[in-house]
């Protein structure tokens, strides 16, 4: 038998429309790559063993599988949205353990493209913070395994950058798709406002900031998978973008929080692989606002709050039983951020913003911290080490528009490097096409080392 393990999603699902591989074998050999691999890794909380093969064939029978973009494709759920017939955990002990009746439209969607969902994966409790550990375990990163894979959609990352699944779903309410993207080497996007349906639970996500989103190794396939989660064929239909005017932004978002060395260089040569491209691309040395930071930091706080509010707190960890505390006292004060929320979106971010196109900036602004069990910590050492290490993410979420993390090579250690594109609402085309042409003159691995496949066919 072919075996599909390293090739895109977008290759995998051309040949099962083709009928060169029915469903089946597709999933049964991503259930064996998981049983050896995922163990030591911990990228999966369930593997759906028992359900997912009856599924992949029913996918093999549709009688539209020539037309589906993602027939028979392994996909990864992030274990915050609803898969029918699973319970939904978020990383917490404190969550229901009662089974889901229906899927969340984005899984729903999913599934109606012919993707098979084999598994959800683990996240941080609540999905609070920038790393991947919980009541479930502590999922590490393909690339170093002594580190995290990000957060808060770190489990789907490691399934991606180990060729567990061609491709993931994950969310991004300040940094959650981008961060882990970022952390083991992927294409991660995050759309603007109202593009892909967001809410959890039938409620907005971290008051609307949160959004929906894939993780995958290169730029067509985060593309298919956003076409299908967005509804929206022309997604994938990338172009040339033309002449863009690019702003390159190598600040710090916030006083005592510096960008290492690393990050800044690795910026300054995607600009330099974009003016080779034709662009228009020139410094961007606008300040971001100093009470941006303390915003993004009162509403990260008030979501923790209103996550753990109808759960039972001695069920919780120390880590969020502070945030949420915290949270709580802000909230009780009018201190939760959503008056500056409110003037970033309405008007400032468009200021800072000035008059480029797409902005380029650092992803992560320090390496990722180790993978241990941070949740046994208090919210102030989880604050220090998350701000540290995440500050440039979330001025996005709160102005609603489209960001994404390309891969811009590797560090002295090893470790995957990336740098972030960001748009205005509307922009997800435009990030893709400047990606594609990136991942043109500047490709990347699409797996950490000790994981790459055996035998990839199309890279």
């Amino acid at each position: 038998m072919t075996s599909t393990i390293g090739r895109t999603a977008a290759d995998i699902a051309e040949a099962v429309r083709a009928g060169e591989i029915e469903p089946r074998d597709v999933v049964r050999q991503y259930l064996d790559r998981i049983a050896e691999l995922d163990p030591a890794l911990g990228a999966f909380r369930r593997v759906r063993t028992e359900k997912v093969l009856a599924e992949a064939d029913a996918v093999g029978k549709r009688v539209d599988r020539s037309r589906l973009p993602l027939a028979g494709v392994p996909v990864a759920v992030k274990d915050n949205v609803e898969v029918a017939g699973e319970q939904t955990r978020n990383g917490s002990a404190g969550t229901a353990e009662t089974a889901n009746p229906a899927d969340h439209p984005v899984v729903a969607r999913l599934r109606a493209a012919g993707a098979v969902v084999i598994g959800l994966t683990n996240v941080p409790e609540l999905c609070l913070v920038p790393m991947c550990d919980s009541a479930f375990g502590i999922a590490r990163n393909p690339w170093n395994p002594e580190r995290t894979p990000g957060g808060s959609s770190g489990g789907s990352a490691a399934a991606v950058a180990a060729g567990l699944v061609p491709l993931a779903h994950g969310n991004d309410g300040l940094g959650s798709i981008r961060i882990p993207a970022a952390c083991c080497g992927l294409v991660g996007i995050k759309p603007g406002t109202g593009v892909v349906p967001s809410s959890l639970s039938g409620e907005p996500a971290w008051a609307g900031l949160s959004e929906n989103g894939p993780l995958a190794t290169t730029v067509l396939d985060a593309a298919l998978a956003l076409s299908v989660m967005a509804d929206d064929a022309s997604l994938v239909l990338l172009g040339d973008p033309g002449r863009v005017r690019v702003g390159v932004s190598v600040r710090a978002a916030q006083l005592g929080f510096p960008i290492d060395a690393r990050f800044v260089a690795a910026t300054r040569t995607i600009s330099a692989a974009l003016t080779e491209l034709g662009h228009e691309v020139t410094p961007h040395t606008r300040r971001y606002p100093t009470w941006l930071g303390t915003a993004a930091l009162r509403s990260w706080y008030a979501f923790a709050y209103e996550g753990a509010r109808p759960l039972d707190s001695a069920r919780l960890d120390l880590r969020t039983r502070r945030m949420a505390a915290a949270g709580h006292a802000l909230g009780a004060l009018h201190a939760d951020g959503a008056r500056a929320r409110a003037k970033w979106r309405n008007g400032a971010a468009d200021q800072f913003f000035g008059d480029v196109d797409v902005l380029l900036l650092p992803a992560l602004s320090q390496p990722a911290p180790a993978a241990k069990r941070w949740g046994d910590h208090g919210a102030m050492r989880t604050t220090a080490v998350s701000t540290r290490t995440a500050s440039l993410f979330g001025a996005w979420n709160i102005a609603g528009w489209p960001a994404m993390n390309v891969p811009a090579g590797t560090d002295d250690e090893g470790m995957p490097i990336g740098v972030q594109l960001v748009a205005r609402r509307g922009g997800e085309r435009l990030l893709l096409e400047l990606a594609a042409q990136i991942e043109t003159v500047r490709p990347w691995p699409r797996y950490a080392p000790a994981y790459m496949p055996a035998a990839t066919l199309k890279a």
